[in-house]
């Protein structure tokens, strides 16, 4: 077997999905969600992973913190100063940073703002949590009102 065809798995050869696919435009179908000024998130959730675009206003930051869920954290514009474990580095943009479960990371944006995404597998827990109970503050994306479903993290 090829190492293309390896890859790309003809879709014939397997069970059928179990949900069918969609496509989302980040600013328009998903809701900004934030715990903590100067943090915006918009999270995106797949059956077994968590997609979040994370944007840091100037001088905003994540505290240290630690969680079960393994993340990839990509820098897209801007520059984050990330602490990971025991090591601090600058992240500018095309820069990844891979966090596994239960290692302390922290990051804070400098003079400038910053978009990075993080992704989490599994899906992260209390993110989800947080959402279900209301406890987040949710922003609407304005006079077309809240998210269609299908969207980012279900509300409670």
């Amino acid at each position: 077997m090829s190492t293309e065809a390896r890859y790309f798995t003809d879709p014939e050869s397997m069970p059928p999905p179990t949900e069918p696919g969609r496509f989302l435009d980040l600013a328009a179908d998903v809701e900004r969600v934030s715990f903590r000024p100067g943090l915006t998130f918009r999270p995106v959730l797949g059956q077994g992973v968590l997609v979040m675009a994370v944007y840091f206003d100037p001088h905003a930051e994540a505290p240290r913190h630690a969680h079960e869920e393994e993340q990839i954290t990509v820098v897209v514009e801007g520059e984050l100063e990330f602490e990971l474990g025991d090591e601090t580095r600058l992240l500018r943009p095309g820069m990844v940073a891979v966090i596994p479960p239960r290692v302390p990371h922290a990051a804070r944006s400098h003079a400038l703002p910053c978009l990075e995404y993080d992704t989490f597998h599994p899906p992260r827990r209390a993110l989800l949590d947080l959402a279900a109970a209301g406890m987040a503050t949710v922003e609407t994306r304005g006079p077309g009102g809240p998210s269609p479903s299908g969207g980012g993290v279900p509300r409670g």
